[in-house]
């Protein structure tokens, strides 16, 4: 009796250590068939749910090593992440010196004359958009122009500024097999107070999961690469990256782009899916400067929420 109540639990415990070292060694994880350690990675925050479900089984089978597993593997989620629940966090007091704004306003948008009015409720410096179309476009240089006169679009994604733009010019980050007139990149100098910043606006290819392939990521993960080489060759000392990356930052396709730029971990900021948001695929990045604060906005009634950010220079 004495020994089946040491061993209750060790099943278990097994899991909750597989789930620990995920969390601490998933990228170290070699690329597996169908890619899944990508998508684990896209939602490695929420493997913090096994502590509840191991507690839970700690008290049903009287298990300490359950319930030792257990706060082990929550010391390493708060370790991991340090961020609070995951809802939308409140901007933080910190000093900051400009306010961005990023959203993926969906191509099948009704309203974007209500969607400019929620991603002006921050006073933004300045905003990112991707997925305009030709119909929206004019609305959105109606609602969104009298703050940010100057802007600049290139396909189908887009930068308002409060500030000038200088060296607009088309980035190049079309996957080999995409077809022509697929136009998702911009690099525009915006020249504010705090001096010139490079600043990137992109949308990387959708990810899908499908029985054949498994997570497929490729034309994704292609795009990153062109990026990430855009950014490594970009000699400026400021930078900044606004898009959706259809990834999270622990995500290792995007690799290429987060080795040259890093943004806030300190919130979990989920912008998709808009209606029960579970990942962080909208990013506000930078370099040379520090993304000291990120959080979204209401639904615009795009299928991603808006994601605000505070930089200090």
């Amino acid at each position: 009796m004495e020994t089946i109540r040491r061993t209750r639990g060790l099943v278990t415990g097994a899991v909750l250590a597989v789930v620990g070292g995920l969390l601490l060694f998933a990228s170290a994880v070699p690329r597996l068939p169908g890619n899944v350690m990508s998508l684990v990675e896209t939602f490695l925050p929420w493997l913090g749910l096994a502590v509840p479900v191991g507690l839970i089984v700690a008290v049903v089978r009287r298990s300490a090593v359950a319930a030792v597993a257990s706060l082990l593997v929550a010391a390493v989620w708060v370790g991991v992440f340090r961020a609070p629940l995951p809802l939308s966090a409140s901007a933080s007091p910190e000093t900051y010196d400009m306010t961005v704004v990023q959203h993926n306003v969906s191509d099948e948008n009704t309203s974007p004359s209500r969607v400019g009015r929620i991603l002006l409720a921050p006073d933004p410096d300045v905003i990112a958009l991707q997925e305009l179309t030709a119909s929206s476009l004019p609305a959105f240089r109606i609602v969104l122009g009298p703050t940010h006169p100057h802007h600049a679009t290139v396909g189908t994604v887009g930068l308002w500024s409060k500030y000038p733009l200088t060296d607009v010019a088309r980035v190049d980050i079309k996957p080999r097999e995409v077809g022509d007139g697929w136009d998702r990149g911009l690099r525009a100098v915006v020249r504010g107070p705090h001096g010139e910043v490079a600043t990137y606006v992109a949308h990387l290819p959708s990810v899908r999961v499908r029985p054949a392939e498994g997570y497929a990521t490729g034309w994704r993960d292609e795009s990153a690469g062109r990026l990430g080489r855009a950014l490594a060759a970009d000699g400026s000392p400021t930078v900044l990256v606004l898009g959706d990356l259809n990834g999270t930052a622990d995500d290792r396709g995007l690799a290429p782009v987060m080795r040259q730029v890093r943004g806030s971990r300190g919130e979990f900021a989920f912008s998709w899916p808009a209606g029960v948001p579970l990942a962080r695929i909208d990013h506000v990045l930078a370099r040379g400067a520090e993304v000291t604060a990120t959080w979204t906005l209401p639904d615009t009634g795009s299928d991603h929420l808006p994601v605000a950010a505070r930089v200090r220079f």
